[in-house]
């Protein structure tokens, strides 16, 4: 063999392993149920293993909102309700604010806290001041799972953490297809997409050792067009979970993804979980009309304005590298997603 020769050989074999590479990267990874439905009508677009039941891990918090959000209306309570802290809210584990017994905040800044930094401990305090306990809570939220027709919908906790003995049956369940209803019933009734489709919020402004800086931990915000909520959620036992919905020119579509992990297994942070939720969004985008009838807004869809969200996402790009993951709701990867413009016509 010539040297020209040897040179091409190690050239094509090196450019044979990099695609082997790059294949191994992109084994997709799985997911125990999703489904896609219409938040207008409710018609269901896509579902694969919706009716399986699975942890919701954090998005059980979307549960606790709802009541929250009934108390409300009810006159029960008022967003700048005080609530004073306890030594239980304060022993919460996970994702959390870091509440103090010597502490007390509004209502609403612990739903804040709840909605956006997926606060277990802010969860936790609500429950326990809007129900007079967390059990009697925890029965609010079951009545209201019947009473949105959650047919395949346990709840046990108002923040989603696991049991301790960690035994799935023991624990929060409910299927994709339940959740959707749960969205859809959030998206129609209550102002749910003013907490969820805030990226980033400070916590505590008076505190004496400064504000928590909290971040969204749904991704999709501010990088897939016309998604404005709803929550995130993981533990071991769950996987990776999501409620996510969308709104473009007047349609709205709520995708709801669960139990996911990356190829072979893998805790990815929500990587392929996240990437499958865009997926999803596009193909419910892509089956409902291109408008809506004379008259019908966005706003009728979510009591929010219609928003500009016309260029389509169609690509992501890689996560970062992975940091530590905590035990109720992960910390969650950024993804870059590249946006591609419609093509001119001629």
């Amino acid at each position: 063999m010539t040297k020209y020769c040897w040179l091409i050989a190690i050239a094509v074999s090196s450019f044979t392993g990099l695609a082997a590479s790059a294949a191994a990267r992109a084994v997709p990874g799985s997911y125990v149920g999703a489904i896609v439905t219409d938040a207008t009508s409710g018609q269901i677009i896509f579902e694969e293993h919706a009716d399986i039941s699975n942890p919701p891990a954090s998005m059980t918090k979307l549960m606790t909102f709802a009541v929250l959000s009934d108390k409300l209306a009810a006159g029960a309570l008022t967003l700048q309700s005080p609530v004073k802290i306890t030594e239980e809210d304060a022993r919460m584990g996970g994702t959390q604010v870091y509440l103090d017994p010597r502490e007390t905040f509004s209502v609403e800044e612990l739903i804040y806290a709840m909605m956006i930094q997926s606060a277990n401990d802010a969860a936790h305090a609500l429950a326990r001041f809007t129900g007079g306990s967390v059990e009697a809570f925890v029965e609010l939220m079951n009545a209201k799972a019947r009473e949105l027709g959650m047919v395949h919908t346990t709840f046990r906790t108002p923040h989603g953490l696991p049991p301790a003995d960690r035994r799935k049956a023991d624990g929060d369940l409910t299927t994709p297809h339940d959740y959707a209803l749960l969205c859809r019933h959030l998206l129609l009734n209550t102002d749910v997409l003013k907490y969820t489709a805030v990226r980033f919020r400070d916590f505590g402004p008076a505190r004496k050792q400064g504000p928590q800086h909290m971040k969204n931990h749904n991704n999709l915000l501010g990088k897939v067009a016309g998604v404005d909520g709803l929550k995130t959620g993981y533990t071991e036992g769950a996987g990776y979970c999501l409620s996510a919905t969308a709104e473009r020119n007047g349609r709205r579509v709520i995708v709801v993804i669960m139990g996911a992990l990356g190829p072979n297994g893998q805790k990815d942070l929500g990587k392929f979980r996240d990437l499958k939720a865009v997926e999803l969004i596009e193909r419910g985008f892509a089956a409902l009309p291109t408008a809506l009838p004379a008259g019908k807004t966005g706003a009728a869809v979510a009591g929010t304005p219609a928003k500009a969200a016309e260029m389509p996402v169609v690509k992501t790009e890689k996560s970062t590298a992975p940091t530590p993951e905590q035990s109720s709701t992960a910390t969650e990867p950024v993804l870059t997603f590249r946006v591609i413009p419609p093509e001119k016509k001629p």
